[in-house]
């Protein structure tokens, strides 16, 4: 398999073949129904898992380019076929972390965000430092995870995908705030983009987890103070 990979419109994809989850679908719903059916399903779920945990270890332990597929299998107690059954190879072991984490994120920002509008808020930048301060705080939390995707160790092309989705992350909290035209503001996407990239990468590459969160909170601090002159209210 390639380990090139590109952004498309669904999401980070391997370029060839199809995405993990579709052909474990497709494995787990091909054989039979019912209670059979089910404990192939899960047994199906219990190997991807398994072989998931086993690949973020390995990465860890070796960097994404020394990893070997067969160390993978061993960790995880599967077989080489099991992996070419759930992923296309490395790559896609890597990538679907990275989508999981980042779905997990989404999730972690919506949820910031709607407790902030539930609890009264409405300034436009105390809610995108609500969202900011949980995906900061994932960062952390799955510090392991996280650290991974920033390491500079991944297949040909990630960093690209990485910025595209922190720019795309951004984009969408960006969104809370509207210039004069209902249009996004660039210039402030922009600023705020940096800030998080920065942030992020900063955060990662730090072993003591007390002086981060220091760290996230005076970075959050300092964008919470970011106006931009063109859409600032007379």
């Amino acid at each position: 398999m390639s380990s090139d990979i590109e952004l498309s419109a669904g999401g980070v994809t391997a370029d060839a073949g199809a995405p993990a989850g579709s052909r474990q679908a497709g494995a787990a719903g091909g054989s039979g129904t019912g209670e059979g059916a089910a404990r192939t399903s899960d047994r199906g779920a219990a190997t991807r898992s398994a072989l998931l945990s086993a690949a973020g270890e390995v990465f860890r332990e070796s960097g994404f380019a020394q990893a070997a597929v067969t160390d993978i299998v061993a960790k995880a107690g599967a077989s080489v076929g099991s992996l070419y059954h759930h992923f296309n190879g490395k790559a896609d072991l890597y990538l679907t972390l990275f989508e999981e984490f980042q779905a997990r994120q989404q999730e972690r920002t919506r949820e910031a965000i709607n407790a902030a509008r539930e609890a009264g808020e409405k300034d436009p930048m105390r809610l995108f430092i609500a969202g900011a301060r949980a995906y900061l705080d994932g960062c952390l939390d799955e510090g392991h995870v996280a650290r991974l995707f920033i390491s500079g160790d991944g297949p040909p092309g990630f960093d690209r995908v990485m910025r595209q989705r922190l720019n795309k992350w951004a984009r969408r909290n960006a969104a809370l705030f509207h210039t004069a035209d209902g249009g996004v503001d660039e210039a402030l996407v922009t600023v705020l983009t940096g800030a998080m990239a920065g942030a992020v990468s900063e955060l990662n590459s730090r072993e003591d987890e007390e002086s981060s969160r220091r760290l996230a909170s005076d970075v959050l601090a300092i964008i919470g103070t970011i106006r931009n002159p063109r859409t600032e209210q007379p």
